[in-house]
């Protein structure tokens, strides 16, 4: 959706009259956005005289096109400034160009090759490379929309920083960054006749095949053949990706499905179910690169940017183009409220019971579930209610089934899209059975020895000597990580020391940092300790579980209780503290279930309460 378009004419006067910016105000709030702030308003009124110094050059044509705040299709990302038009030779070209009010930036470190560190609102944020920013929008135009890919339209993404400095230009040219700005220049406050140079180089005059910016709008938006082979060159010979046993059965019923969604255009909704570790998460990640090899318009959808950034790190090999290229098959539940009805053809929903009403700055947002369903033909849900950790989880076969039946969309719940098998805990139902007994989470437990189980699960009486056996299980492979519940501060994060989780027996950690978004992964990061959002969806081959004081054991009943009041007055996610005392306990005993089953070969476990250490040995015959 495009918010201004005009002829480079009738811009110019709008900025020379100074109504561009109420122009842009008036028709974002006509389309919907919930935009335009002080500070937004502002940077259209100072920004767009510098654009038109650029664009008002004698040797650009009048009737070239300009679009303004064009908002990606399917995403909640705006392309500020878009130059439309042929070149010298009547090559048709789009000139993309994200800009910056920034003065000056600097580089995050050696490993961080998308990011830059700069001010923002009077405070210092990482975020991306401007360059980085243009060449990504260009990327997913290249791939999705057919007009341009048929009509073979060149694209050529690039920055404009005009307030920024040149003393510190060095640090967006970093060499880490020289592919971002070799594949999307970027030019800086003394750089307007170069600027201008380059807009010339590209586009002098009006397309001559008619109106581009109404074929762009209005263009079929499909992955093109040339995402489909890429994806796919990345996927051949990834193992972690196989089907095993009833993954494999849904797997087909899914393609069939998607056929018959494709041919009599009915929306259908499949619910699939199963426990930690029955491969949801690979079967949804293999649905999407089936769909789109096929040509449909799919996405890999979670609200935890954990397991969709652990899933691009795979694919992508870690390779930055490889990134660019896949980005946008993997996106947040946030921002589905604005895609209009049946855009996609399937939705892959993981981790479906992690599901909210709304997230902060949705402004438009109601219900994911139903907005999902809403924004997809074919809807797949990946869904384990034993896993919703927070009171807004809202995932749950009752929402889901309500929501088809308001939108019209068939439910499909049957034997095939049930997964059973574990593919965790060494192949092992029996050792999720010992976890629900263990935490005596409900009537119906069945009592599973320990030994009858080919699976390494150990209690420490000390929480360093756990992490040090977990280290030297990471050693092997990069597959062991350490996680806990919500008991322990964020300090760090909040400015009030260097250490967050202090043990006795001198343990001392930091959660993970919050700009590592592959901290499952990242060979850096084993000595941080993982949240119940960095680590749901993902698993490792050992796990170590930190089991705060919201977790006890009271000796006189025999029973495994809960505090709530235990819960770091620091988390504003679960709230926990203040849920009513059952719905406490459910969420309470849902995170540590979620936490203990995240370990293939085995779980390592430190409880504070001794009690409830004593219980646990117990249980396990120690």
């Amino acid at each position: 959706m495009i918010v201004y378009s005009a002829n480079k004419r009738m811009f110019v006067q709008d900025v020379k009259s100074g109504v561009i910016a109420p122009k842009i105000l008036k028709l974002i709030r006509e389309r919907g956005f919930n935009a335009g702030q002080d500070r937004e308003f502002e940077s259209w009124h100072n920004s767009m005289k510098f654009m038109r110094d650029i664009v008002d050059d004698s040797e650009i044509d009048d009737e070239v096109q300009i679009a303004i705040e064009y908002n990606i299709p399917q995403t909640s990302k705006r392309v500020d400034f878009i130059i439309i038009g042929a070149d010298a030779k009547n090559k048709d070209n789009i000139v993309i160009v994200e800009l910056k009010q920034w003065s000056k930036a600097e580089k995050v470190d050696d490993d961080m090759h998308f990011s830059v560190r700069t001010y923002l609102a009077n405070d210092k944020r990482i975020v991306c490379h401007p360059s980085y920013q243009a060449y990504s929008y260009s990327r997913f135009l290249i791939n999705y929309s057919q007009t341009i890919f048929e009509r073979n339209i060149h694209l050529v993404p690039c920055a404009y920083l005009h307030n920024y400095m040149p003393a510190y230009k060095s640090a967006l040219t970093d060499e880490i960054y020289k592919d971002w700005y070799t594949s999307a220049p970027f030019f800086i406050m003394d750089e307007v006749q170069k600027f201008t140079e380059f807009v010339k180089k590209y586009i002098t005059k009006k397309s001559a095949h008619g109106d581009l910016l109404y074929l762009i709008e209005n263009g079929r938006i499909r992955p093109t053949k040339s995402l489909q082979d890429a994806l796919a060159t990345m996927v051949r010979g990834t193992p972690v990706f196989d089907l095993l046993d009833e993954q494999a059965v849904c797997f087909d019923m899914c393609v069939r499905t998607m056929l018959q969604c494709l041919k009599d255009r009915k929306k259908r909704t499949i619910l699939i179910q199963g426990g930690p570790g029955t491969g949801k998460s690979v079967l949804a990640v293999n649905l999407l690169m089936h769909y789109i090899t096929c040509a449909c318009n799919a996405a890999y959808v979670t609200k935890n940017r954990a397991p969709r950034d652990a899933f691009l790190s795979i694919l992508s090999g870690n390779k930055a183009e490889n990134v660019a290229e896949i980005i946008p098959l993997f996106r947040s539940s946030f921002g589905l409220s604005k895609v209009p009805a049946n855009s996609y053809d399937c939705l892959i929903v993981d981790e479906a019971h992690r599901l909210v009403e709304k997230m902060n700055r949705d402004w438009t947002g109601e219900n994911q579930v139903k907005e999902c369903i809403n924004a997809s033909l074919l809807t797949i849900f990946m869904l384990d209610e034993d896993q919703a950790v927070t009171t807004k989880d809202i995932g749950s076969v009752q929402e889901i089934d309500k929501w088809c039946k308001a939108l019209g969309s068939t439910l499909i719940m049957r034997e095939e899209t049930k997964l059973y098998s574990q593919f965790r805990c060494n192949g092992s139902d029996a050792y999720i059975q010992f976890i629900d007994h263990l935490l005596q989470r409900g009537k119906e437990t069945v009592a599973i020895s320990l030994s009858e189980l080919n699976y390494d699960f150990q209690i420490f009486d000390n929480p360093v000597q756990m992490r040090d056996a977990l280290r030297d299980k990471n050693a092997i492979n990069n597959k062991a990580r350490m996680v806990a519940g919500y008991c322990y501060d964020w300090n760090v994060k909040n400015g009030r020391g260097d250490i967050d989780i202090d043990l006795p027996g001198g343990f001392q950690a930091k959660w993970n940092l919050a700009n590592d978004r592959i901290w499952a992964i990242n060979p850096r990061s084993f000595e941080e300790v993982g949240c119940i959002h960095t680590a749901q969806g993902l698993e490792f081959d050992y796990v170590g579980v930190l089991i705060g004081k919201d977790l006890m054991f009271d000796k006189a009943t025999g029973r495994v209780t809960v505090n709530k009041l235990a819960i770091s007055k620091d988390d504003k996610s679960s709230g926990i503290r203040g849920a009513s005392d059952d719905d406490a306990r459910r969420l309470i005993l849902n995170t540590y279930k979620t936490l203990l089953t995240r370990g293939q070969k085995g779980c390592y476990v430190y409880c504070e309460d001794q009690a409830l250490m004593e219980y646990f040995k117990e249980m396990i015959g120690k």
